[in-house]
């Protein structure tokens, strides 16, 4: 489990460095006046342009700012890139209008995403020095978000609808004198393992495992784990059956 504090709150009120450098910290991740000036040159240029010149604008300026991306990558209109150094792309990927991928945090490796991956409209990545990784195939519908203070990985052909959410961290409440915004974040990770599908607005909750092969119903809320080849649905979500048995009989 990973333990620690990291509040955006105090890193942007604090007194102990300029507006800059705070700017620098939070959004580029890169000290130095070169890396701002190129990362500000880049998405002004580049972000918000639409059309077929947006996309070839993107395609060619964005793998400048990002650590690495492969052939064949897409990105739409007004995608959003924080510590863009620690985003890795592979290839034939689509990132679709207003996506943000925030590899955000202090000693974190950031978000990897695999091969023939789609991620949809909206979708928000959100790393709080913690990682996220998105196999080969995976395809995350519109208006989902991940959020990860330590470990969150979608294994290969994972098919997440609209609306997901998955909490890969969460705060501490046991000291009453505290409010919860001010107690310690603890994160066990989420792991998606191969072939699986999220109906829409589903929620994965720390610490849990999904196994391969796995369905989960509409507005599921999943607390615990789910086993291989399982159809869970409900709040909190259970399994109904297992699809191995339902097909031998």
């Amino acid at each position: 489990m990973k333990k620690e504090t990291v509040e955006i709150q105090k890193e942007l009120f604090t007194e102990k460095s300029s507006a800059l450098k705070k700017y620098q910290q939070l959004i580029v991740g890169r000290s130095g006046l070169m890396q701002l000036v190129k990362y500000e040159f880049i998405m002004l240029i580049a972000s918000w342009v639409p059309g077929a010149l947006g996309l070839v604008l993107r395609k060619l300026l964005y793998p400048m700012l990002l650590k690495s991306v492969g052939n064949n990558v897409s990105f739409g209109q007004n995608v959003v890139l924080r510590h863009p150094h620690k985003i890795t792309i592979g290839h034939n990927v689509v990132i679709d209008d207003n996506v943000v991928l925030d590899a955000k945090g202090q000693n974190n490796m950031g978000i990897e995403i695999g091969d023939g991956v789609f991620i949809g409209r909206n979708t928000i990545l959100n790393c709080k020095n913690g990682d996220i990784i998105l196999e080969d195939h995976v395809n995350m519908g519109f208006n989902c978000q991940i959020f990860s203070a330590s470990s969150v990985k979608l294994s290969k052909n994972a098919l997440i609808a609209a609306y997901c959410y998955l909490i890969g961290g969460t705060h501490t409440f046991k000291d009453l004198d505290k409010a919860p915004l001010e107690q310690e974040r603890e994160s066990k990770g989420i792991l998606l393992k191969e072939n699986i599908w999220l109906g829409s607005n589903v929620q994965v909750m720390d610490g849990v495992t999904i196994g391969r092969d796995c369905i989960i119903g509409t507005s599921a809320v999943v607390n615990n784990d789910i086993p291989d080849y399982s159809i869970a649905v409900g709040i909190p979500a259970k399994v109904l059956k297992n699809r191995k048995e339902e097909n031998v009989s």
